[in-house]
């Protein structure tokens, strides 16, 4: 690129603060001027001098131009061609004019070569320009076709010709100025009146105004001339809104009748003051009314000063009139049916713009409500724009609440739910945003910053939250009557009614219970207008989203609150949860003994003789055996309050408990070493097995993940699944996290993840649930003949099933440690089957059932055979070490079927009831199911209880003493009567 074309795009960056714009529209001049430069200093016969010469001469002009914007945008207003602008359009991408069709008028033609623009047509085109990028209304200073030479032409058309030439000009045409603007030009060459003025309809039904679109415009006006001089220099309408019924406008819209004056001044509906302001003679008067297909009124053209003749209008004229205006009808309302297609639209993307700012904003709510806020401005073109928060939350109120809550009638408490306000002063602001059109930044006035001139803004808004309703507030004096005489809004008897000249839109915001939480409010809309329907139905479409968006963020604030106080919490969790000092530095000083003397590498270990202080030596003895201590290069004292605050998390459960975990680890420990499974784990695997042994029940509550889900914990809601083993693993990081106690301080991230990932797949393996799943494809991979435990899936499977085996490892120990623990086992699951009955009003199953106890000797069998036998015998399949763990459950089943088959047949005994002759009584019959005693007696031995179904207690208070049995079916007395295992003999009365 040549040095002279750089200089030129140097200045498209020059004068940004100027107009972007301008500099982008210079930018094509500069393009337009390229092929003469590049021709100079491409060629190389050009005198050396000649081509120094003019880049200098380009140079000076580029800076100048560049530090001078203003001076090079008026430059290119004044001397740019119609070829260059053109150029620019199609180089930025707004493409050349669409072709005119053959059909179009001729005055559509001389208005289109008028402005400078083709026709505005119902195409995607004109709707994005209509949308993205409104352009202002361009025409040059005169008309191609002149007065006279446009009066001619229609002269010299028929009625039913000039009429279709009218309505081809106008059916196209979808801008509403635009629109407006050829309406009252031709009209004013129809009837030859000096000028024309045209009101467009406004408001709801029963209040009813004309607008004044465009005042005074001439056949020879420009439509941005007449569209300025509607305007002051504020953007204020001249001409302010006239009621229907009110001067001569105001009359035809009223009564849909033509009104044609000769002379305006003896008129009394005429107003005056205009030509007073203006200098101008009204003379004649023609006014019609605009009308749409359904014959309501949508506005009113008015011509003044017939230029020929005896200067008055005509019956023809009238006639004229009246029909071009019945087209005109449709096309004003075509135009601004188009005009609320493209406001819908923009208000639609303003709702989405709207959402996006609401899931993108959670974390502040004065960002949100800045977003939002700047948005509605920028679509609605108000002076102010204001967000009212309510306190919701008053203590009187709430206490209020308290007393009066029921709890049968709502699921929240008081405390949550927004007041219902009785009265406009009881209404409290906690927060009000405020943004000022001329402003880009919210801020937050006081109610003092208010109580000035802007009092009543704050009045109406406490209106609002109190009725609940929207509040349109126009201003007029009529309303401020109103206000005085029935006290709406509680406005003061003495505040001044200048104060209430705003016109003032305000709508509740509500929540997602349908309760005020504050209100949205639109200060004086700009160029005077009044708040109509569409504006009201936008706001509330902002009220919407931003009560969702309070609420949202609010939200978000009461979760971080709690997120706070949780973490504030867990932090005196983790405080307490830890050991203290003292009993660290009391187990550091303590000598551990050795393995062998607590028996730990035997697989009959038992911890029945071990005092508290004996199983946290015999757990840190376990892990200095095998030297995770130091390969881990955990210090000392870390891992003695380690285990100490593991212990201390264990809550004393019958059996879930401490010594349930110490033992466990211990058979891991074993199995390990004595077992020799060593050699199939890295280091880390073993780490983590010890850990997840030692923590696998951690504050466990004696209940089982069927009845947290029954009674519907906070646990059973955190976890849908394994709800007691996340349980235990979460505990075990919080230790973890806990500071004093993060045994794995010095491992590297990647071994970090590794280790937990481990310690959290062993500790969910002890859900049986878990369990059963992963059983069959265990033994099949145990009886494939060859498993590879390098596998991760055949190890992690591995991990699994070991865990199983050490966490029922109890039904391996010797008789007399089996039967006891059996014992402890069932007296927690006899406490959860009362607290079934109790609270749920349900009855447990068989081995939680406390009235079932005698056949615990079936289900130990039972669980035996189906959980513990199959686990060992395919460990022992993996590593024949392992046999004396299936040799000790082989064992116990012998004992626990023994018992079994014992009290089976002392069963049978009990209902054979012998006369001495080992012959069934003849006074004992059994018919269906149920025995009959009547005359029989028994004797109760010393020290026995029980009861029947219906309740009544059967008891022994002397030895000779005699109990009559009533008839009762055998399951019952199966049941109900476990303490005649050595019942004497019946006899006979």
């Amino acid at each position: 690129m040549c040095t002279a074309k750089m200089k030129w795009l140097d200045f498209l960056y020059c004068g940004e603060e100027e107009d972007a714009e301008v500099s982008s529209l210079v930018g094509s001049i500069a393009d337009s001027k390229m092929a003469e430069l590049e021709i100079v200093e491409e060629d190389p016969n050009v005198d050396e001098m000649q081509s120094t010469t003019e880049h200098i001469r380009e140079s000076t002009v580029s800076t100048y131009l560049s530090e001078h914007a203003r001076f090079a945008r008026q430059w290119f207003i004044r001397y740019a061609t119609p070829d260059m602008v053109s150029e620019w359009l199609v180089g930025h991408g707004y493409g050349p004019d669409p072709e005119m069709p053959e059909n179009l008028s001729s005055l559509t033609d001389s208005y289109a070569k008028a402005t400078h623009s083709g026709r505005n047509s119902v195409t995607s085109e004109l709707f994005q320009d209509m949308v993205v990028c409104p352009k202002k209304k361009k025409q040059n200073m005169s008309n191609n076709l002149s007065r006279k030479e446009l009066q001619q032409h229609l002269k010299s058309l028929k009625e039913p010709d000039l009429l279709m030439e009218l309505i081809r000009d106008i059916a196209n045409e979808l801008d509403v100025d635009t629109l407006c603007h050829k309406i009252l030009v031709n009209v004013s060459i129809l009837t030859n009146s000096d000028r024309g003025s045209l009101f467009l309809a406004k408001g709801p039904r029963g209040s009813r105004y004309l607008v004044a679109k465009l005042f005074d415009v001439t056949p020879d006006s420009v439509l941005q001339d007449a569209l300025d001089a509607a305007v002051d220099e504020e953007g204020e309408s001249r001409i302010p809104p006239i009621p229907f019924g009110v001067g001569i406008a105001g009359h035809v819209a009223l009564t849909k009748e033509c009104v044609n004056i000769k002379d305006a001044y003896q008129d009394p509906r005429f107003n005056k003051d205009i030509d007073t302001r203006t200098g101008y003679r009204t003379v004649s008067v023609m006014c019609q009314p605009i009308l749409n297909f359904q014959g309501d009124v949508i506005g009113v053209a008015q011509c003044i000063n017939k230029v020929t003749g005896d200067h008055q209008f005509t019956e023809q004229d009238q006639e004229v009139f009246r029909k071009y205006l019945t087209f005109c009808g449709i096309g004003v309302q075509n135009a601004q049916l188009f005009e609320m297609s493209v406001r819908e639209f923009k208000r639609n993307q303003l709702l989405l713009s709207l959402a996006k700012s609401i899931f993108e904003e959670t974390s502040s709510l004065d960002r949100l409500i800045n977003k939002i806020m700047v948005k509605v401005e920028e679509l609605l073109q108000c002076e102010k724009c204001r967000v009212y928060l309510v306190d919701t939350e008053q203590e009187d109120l709430v206490l209020q609440r308290l007393d009066n809550f029921d709890e049968k009638s709502s699921s929240l408490p008081p405390i949550f739910k927004p007041r219902k306000f009785s009265k406009p002063q009881d209404v409290i602001f906690t927060t009000i945003f405020e943004l000022r059109r001329d402003e880009q930044e919210v801020r937050q006035p006081s109610l003092k910053d208010l109580s000035g001139s802007e009092a009543a803004h704050v009045y109406f808004a406490r209106h609002v939250v109190a009725t609940e309703q929207t509040f349109n507030w126009s201003g007029t004096d009529d309303e401020i009557k109103v206000v005085r005489k029935s006290n709406i809004a509680a406005v003061p008897p003495d505040f001044p009614s200048e104060k209430l000249k705003s016109r003032i839109l305000s709508i509740p915001i509500f929540n997602s219970e349908n309760k005020v939480i504050g209100v949205a409010q639109l200060v004086n809309k700009s160029k005077g207008q009044i708040f109509t329907d569409c504006d009201i139905n936008t706001l509330e479409a902002f009220s919407i989203f931003c009560g969702l968006g309070i609420y949202n963020t609010q939200m978000y604030e009461n979760a971080s609150k709690l997120m706070a106080k949780q973490k504030v919490a867990l932090e005196v969790l983790s405080y307490h949860a830890s050991s203290s000092l003292e009993e660290t530095k009391k187990l550091m000083t303590t000598p551990i003994p050795t393995g062998e003397t607590f028996k730990l590498y035997s697989f009959h270990f038992s911890d029945f003789h071990l005092s508290d202080d004996d199983t946290c030596q015999a757990a840190l003895r376990m892990f200095i055996d095998l030297d995770l201590i130091t390969k881990f290069r955990i210090p000392y004292q870390v891992m003695c309050r380690w285990i100490l605050s593991v212990k201390k998390n264990y809550r004393p459960v019958i059996y879930h408990n401490w010594r349930h975990a110490l033992n466990v680890t211990q058979t891991v420990f074993s199995m390990l070493l004595t077992g020799q499974m060593k050699d199939l784990f890295t280091d880390i695997e073993i780490m983590a097995l010890l850990v997840a042994c030692l923590c696998h029940d951690l504050d466990h509550r004696g209940t089982n993940n069927s009845f947290q889900t029954k009674i519907e914990s906070p646990l059973a809601i955190l976890y849908s699944t394994s709800t007691m083993e996340h349980h235990h693993f979460d505990q075990c990081v919080m230790i973890l996290n806990s500071e004093g106690n993060n045994i794995f301080q010095f491992l590297s991230p990647e071994e970090y993840k590794s280790i937990i990932s481990v310690v959290e797949s062993a500790i969910l393996s002890t859900d049986l649930a878990l369990y059963f799943k992963k059983k069959d494809s265990f033994l099949n991979l145990v009886k494939s003949g060859d498993p590879d435990w390098t596998n991760p899936q055949n190890k992690e499977l591995l991990r699994g099933m070991m865990m199983t085996a050490c966490d029922v490892s109890a039904i391996c120990k010797p008789w007399e440690v089996q039967r006891k623990v059996a014992e402890l086992v069932a007296g927690e699951f006899f406490q959860q089957g009362d607290l079934e009955k109790e609270r749920l009003k349900e009855q447990p199953i068989a081995m939680m059932d406390r009235d079932k106890k005698d056949e615990l000797p079936a289900m130990q069998v039972g669980f035996i055979d189906c959980i513990c036998l199959p686990v060992y015998e395919a460990l022992v399949e993996v590593q024949p070490e392992l046999n004396p763990l299936l040799q000790g459950c082989l064992e116990n089943r012998k004992n626990w079927q023994a018992l079994a088959n014992d009290k089976h047949k002392k069963e049978t005994e009990l209902f054979t009831f012998r006369n001495g002759t080992n012959k069934k009584s003849e006074n004992n019959r059994q018919l269906n199911g149920m025995v009959h005693l009547p005359q029989t007696v028994c004797y109760i031995p010393d020290n026995s209880r029980g009861c029947f179904k219906d309740g009544r207690e059967i008891s022994r208070r002397s030895e000779k003493e005699e109990i009559f049995l009533p008839s009762c079916s055998i399951q019952t007395y199966k049941q109900r009567a476990p303490f005649w295992e050595s019942v004497h003999r019946p006899v006979t009365v």
